[in-house]
């Protein structure tokens, strides 16, 4: 099968930094699914993992396959598996701790896999998986907001709100009754969560206390930083006094928690692959929301948030697509289509 992989861990500007290879086409057993991979997204998880840092001067033998956000058809099943079967269409994230999906098939747990939507085309369905997967399980799972209303009225401040997680956080977020204030600083970026239902932007380039105050909110219920932990003495200002906080960012930064303390409120670290990484008992959670995801993108209650399509999968356009997310600048997702 056709494949772009890793050999060496390299800048994306180096013409190595991704090859194209042929790998032998895997075989499902117990629980996998095979799928045909029509589309891939690409995260900056993807970004981290191929920078390789500290493996400076390791080579992959075999090649390394990576990316973990996909839409497909399911090619062949195991033999314990009951939830999909040949022809079926899926979108899935995968498992970090294995082979990823910039391959024409890719085995995948069928427990980790939801059914695709109808409505949206392989490269529009490819844009949501992981950063959807991200969002509920931070919103739903780690900050306990009920995804049916019951919160109905409290406010949430979701920093990176422009990016893909920000983008699919925000929509979910909405129709869970919260107020929503997002952050951007470029009129592109504010357009665009302003277009997935944000009911404030502030700019996160100045200060956004006196701007969410200035809303009116002396303190958010909830806060989502979506982006990196540079705002986070900003997010524990904010936060009402036994509120919570949810980061996806594994910082260097320092982290104080005197007032975290004096507020009672709490940190919650969201990591999407801990479920399959750690085969946790409840790893068909990620089917479920998956599913149930899909529902509402066909009930037309959430849209995709694919910003930019490449074509086709190979080494060359995988750099292309790694290079855009690196500059810090894309917002939604991009997404690589079709083998060539």
């Amino acid at each position: 099968m056709k494949a772009v992989a890793i050999k060496d861990y390299l800048p994306i500007n180096n013409p190595s930094s991704f090859v194209d290879v042929a790998l032998p086409k895997p075989l499902p057993e117990n629980r996998d699914v095979l799928v045909a991979v029509q589309a891939i997204a690409v995260n900056p998880v993807d970004t981290k993992v191929r920078a390789g840092r500290g493996k400076e001067g390791v080579t992959e033998n075999p090649p390394r396959v990576i990316g973990w956000d996909a839409s497909g058809v399911v090619e062949a099943v195991g033999d314990a598996v009951t939830l999909f079967k040949p022809g079926d269409e899926v979108w899935y994230a995968g498992d970090i701790t294995r082979p990823g999906c910039n391959a024409e098939f890719q085995l995948v747990d069928e427990r980790i896999v939801g059914r695709k939507p109808t409505s949206l085309s392989y490269a529009e369905a490819a844009a949501l998986p992981l950063t959807t997967i991200t969002a509920y399980e931070s919103l739903f799972d780690r900050l306990g907001i009920d995804r049916d209303g019951k919160n109905k009225g409290q406010s949430i401040l979701i920093i990176g709100a422009g990016g893909g997680v920000g983008s699919i956080g925000i929509q979910l977020a909405k129709n869970a009754g919260l107020t929503v204030v997002a952050t951007a600083s470029r009129p592109e970026t504010t357009s665009w969560v302003k277009s997935l239902g944000a009911d404030h932007v502030v700019n996160h380039r100045e200060d956004m206390t006196l701007q969410v105050k200035a809303l009116g909110l002396q303190h958010v219920d909830h806060v989502a930083i979506f982006n990196d932990m540079r705002h986070w003495e900003t997010a524990v200002e904010l936060i009402r006094p036994q509120g919570g906080i949810v980061t996806i960012d594994d910082t260097h930064l320092p982290m104080p928690m005197d007032v975290m303390k004096s507020k009672a409120a709490s940190l919650h670290w969201e990591f999407m692959f801990a479920r399959a990484m750690h085969q946790t008992s409840d790893m068909i959670e990620q089917h479920n929301l998956l599913s149930w995801v899909a529902d509402e993108i066909d009930s037309d209650r959430i849209r995709t948030t694919l910003d930019r399509v490449l074509s086709p999968i190979n080494a060359e356009t995988m750099r292309e697509a790694h290079r855009l997310i690196e500059t810090g600048r894309a917002k939604g997702k991009i997404v690589v289509e079709g083998f060539s």
